[in-house]
């Protein structure tokens, strides 16, 4: 009886609300999970082209980075006004906001990461027979995958914060939780969803982390820069 009291007196840490809500905590905690998993993702296959695009010179650049600056500073509830009369009230109206949002961390750190990769490899490539395609693929892609996925951790930490404000047409994961909540000023249930929130955007940059620690191995142990460590430079490098 003691246990089911914390409810009854509204208390902050109450674990009789977490199991009683327990089926409600998981499907609120999937829907977020998807939500910023397909944001990410999708987020990450726009920023690369953009990327490329703007590499190519001030005359792209300028336009590719102002957009997606642009796109960051719109307050979540405009960006979902304005993109509501093509989405309606779904899921993809949410998504589709977060990937904009996501736009300016990666497509930024995609330009740093390429043009991080040294002149001379790309030229020891061009010398063994690389053309851009393979060069992009092979090369720079691979020496600019540190950098790309600090962005790609970055966005995802950001993401899962971001999510919640999808409450407000229904698609928010656990801030669909916390919203009615708040409002009503159910502590257990503000809390509990609150850590989730948290616990998921640790356990995403630690997952994140190993990803990158496994696709760079080069950049593990001396803590050189990637660049002169092992791997596809150092290739690159032997084969010339």
């Amino acid at each position: 009886m003691a246990e089911r009291n914390c409810l009854v007196a509204n208390d902050w840490i109450c674990w009789d609300y977490v199991t009683s809500r327990a089926p409600e905590l998981t499907d609120a905690t999937l829907e977020h999970v998807w939500i910023t998993a397909a944001s990410v993702l999708i987020g990450l296959v726009v920023a690369v082209p953009l990327a490329l695009l703007a590499r190519r010179g001030r005359r792209w650049a300028a336009p590719v980075l102002g957009l997606t600056t642009l796109l960051y500073t719109i307050p979540s509830l405009a960006m979902f006004s304005l993109l509501l009369p093509f989405f309606g009230l779904s899921a993809a109206l949410v998504v589709t906001g977060l990937v904009l949002y996501s736009l300016t961390i990666l497509v930024r750190n995609a330009i740093a990461g390429l043009e991080a990769v040294p002149e001379e490899v790309r030229e020891a490539a061009r010398g063994m027979g690389y053309g851009p395609t393979r060069l992009l693929w092979q090369v720079e892609l691979p020496l600019a995958l540190p950098t790309l996925l600090a962005g790609v951790r970055i966005a995802t930490v950001s993401t899962v914060a971001l999510t919640t404000v999808g409450s407000i047409v229904g698609k928010g994961g656990l801030g669909n939780l916390i919203a009615p909540a708040v409002n009503s000023s159910f502590k257990a249930q503000v809390l509990t969803a609150s850590v989730l929130c948290v616990l998921l955007a640790l356990v995403a940059d630690l997952l994140l982390l190993g990803v990158q620690r496994l696709l760079t191995p080069w950049t593990r142990g001396a803590g050189r820069p990637a660049r002169t460590a092992g791997g596809p430079a150092a290739t690159v490098a032997k084969g010339a």
